[in-house]
């Protein structure tokens, strides 16, 4: 399965360039080796591990359900293996996307070192998130958890998921963890990786958290309400590299991410600091995976609302350097008298500029600056 497209130079085996080259098809390669285990009986009981969902409980029928049995899951550490094999998996689409989609626009295009790279970043993530928002949508429409809101605390802990729900956690946990090699892939520079380290792992420890504690419900819908607003921002940014006059797509996400925070709090604080408070059960107990207890509340909620304060934070330093940029794209420029200049010096301020004023070949222009901040 060749996706990446191979130099004619042959690189050494394992070495970085090769590594960058071909990384697609080595993981191609790997995950090609677990499917093909489910076809011997000798390796079939390993390589399912790997493949599919993991500690399965069958549920009887009851008098209110008429219905067939239905076929719930929990956690456990043979989950960790699924994670990996669907990481795999991330990092294929990961490269599909890349070489069939975007590099095409980006060769179309002709943009810029520093768009190139967010052009790249955007593209990939706005696909994810438009992805896991309808999917996301579509199992809290299944599972009536707009009808009922009530269902977000009521009957903790939530240790049994549907198979939806299960496999939807298992490949949220598995994109994040992709992007950590996806670094080394792409090239990443060396000033933008603590920035993507930073989200990578925020997402992990909140996706994880929510998981771990039985707080799926609650994670499901945070999730998707983060992931709508963060789609609209990567789609507009997209739209603004294709025509630098388009800005609305970014009101309109300034507006959403405000009220998308306060969503947050809100169904936060109703969850865990309300509905979970007044629940009668409140022990922990490892076994049957129940965490109501007060200082696992504080933590879920003291999390979430420094989560929270951070991203306003950088939101506002976002908005705010962009007003400045914007503000000195706009103003109209200096004019200077020309200087009476004789012999050299004249030539001199020839080739610094018009006049002597530095040009961008100096310095960053405006518009450089306001593509950085993008």
């Amino acid at each position: 399965m060749a996706i990446r497209k191979k130099s004619n130079k042959n690189p050494p085996l394992l070495s970085h360039e090769f590594l960058l080259q071909n990384h697609a098809d080595i993981v191609s390669c790997l995950a090609m080796l677990f499917l093909l285990g489910l076809m011997f009986e000798v390796t079939a009981k390993g390589a399912i591990i790997f493949v599919a969902l993991q500690y399965n409980v069958t549920r009887p029928a009851t008098e209110e359900q008429a219905t067939e049995s239905a076929s719930l899951y929990h956690y456990g550490i043979k989950d960790l293996a699924t994670v990996l094999f669907y990481m795999l998996v991330a990092i294929i689409i990961h490269a599909i996307i890349q070489e069939y989609v975007l590099d095409k626009i980006n060769r179309r295009m002709h943009f810029s070192k520093t768009k190139h790279s967010k052009f790249n970043e955007s593209g990939q993530l706005s696909a994810f998130y438009l992805f896991a928002c309808v999917w996301g949508t579509f199992i809290l429409i299944s599972e009536n958890y707009i009808s009922d809101p009530t269902i977000l605390w009521r009957a903790y802990p939530h240790n049994l998921m549907t198979f939806q729900t299960k496999f939807f956690y298992i490949s949220q946990l598995a994109y994040w963890l992709h992007a950590f090699p996806e670094l080394y892939f792409q090239k990443t520079k060396k000033e933008d990786i603590p920035r993507q380290l930073v989200y990578i792992g925020l997402y992990l420890f909140h996706i994880a958290g929510a998981y771990l504690l039985n707080l799926n419900h609650l994670g499901l819908v945070l999730l998707v309400l983060h992931y709508f607003v963060e789609f609209l921002f990567h789609i507009s940014r997209l739209f603004y590299f294709s025509d630098e006059k388009y800005q609305k797509g970014f009101s309109l996400w300034a507006v959403l991410f405000v009220l998308g925070r306060l969503l947050t709090l809100i169904l936060s604080v109703l969850t865990v600091g309300f509905g979970l408070a007044r629940a009668e059960n409140q022990k922990l107990d490892f076994s049957t995976g129940n965490f109501n207890v007060l200082a696992v509340r504080i933590a879920v909620l003291a999390s979430i609302c420094i989560t929270q304060a951070f991203m306003m934070w950088k939101f506002i330093n976002f908005q705010l350097r962009r007003w400045r940029e914007h503000s000195a794209f706009q103003a109209p420029p200096v004019k200077r008298k020309p200087a009476v200049t004789k012999g050299r010096s004249s030539r001199k301020g020839t080739e610094n500029g018009v006049n002597g004023t530095v040009t961008s070949n100096g310095a960053d222009s405006p518009r450089n600056r306001k593509e950085k901040s993008l």
